[in-house]
């Protein structure tokens, strides 16, 4: 909301994305990319729909200072979003599978809501081998709506 406030303040004209056949150019930032451009994203919460905007790109550009980009990814934590509705079991599936889990809490220390009204589960996965095989797992899970690779 923020950055379209900004936009809006500088004269950039907000639409709806279901207004339009495409975009051009989505610019955004990376929480953690390595060499082979495999990243992580999701540290603001929101990476359904910027997943959903990417795709819908015609060209996507992550900025990203040296600070981001590291040798094996995994050592920020990896945000995956998924529905309030048993929620607590896909959490123990993923403590078993040794992720980490922790559901992310906003400010107050209430469970975190994205703009679908999901939660964020953050997995403490330290180094991520095997992003491509990861990523399948995550988004074969019922219960999860998106991740952050």
């Amino acid at each position: 909301i923020f950055t379209a406030q900004q936009a809006k303040s500088l004269g950039i004209k907000i639409v709806d994305l279901d207004m339009v056949d495409s975009i051009d150019l989505t610019i955004d930032g990376a929480d953690q990319v390595d060499s082979n451009f495999n990243g992580i994203k999701g540290g603001g919460g929101n990476l359904l729909w910027e997943k959903i905007v990417a795709i819908n790109s015609k060209k996507i550009v992550w900025v990203v200072d040296k600070s981001k980009v590291v040798d094996t990814i995994g050592a920020f934590p990896l945000a995956v979003d998924v529905i309030p509705f048993g929620s607590q079991h896909v959490m123990q599936n993923f403590d078993k599978a040794g992720y980490e889990p922790v559901l992310r809490l906003d400010k107050e220390g209430k469970p975190f809501k994205t703009d679908s009204n999901n939660l964020i589960i953050d997995l403490h996965l330290h180094k991520i081998k095997e992003p491509t095989q990861l990523a399948d797992n995550l988004i074969q899970t019922v219960g999860v709506v998106e991740h952050g690779l």
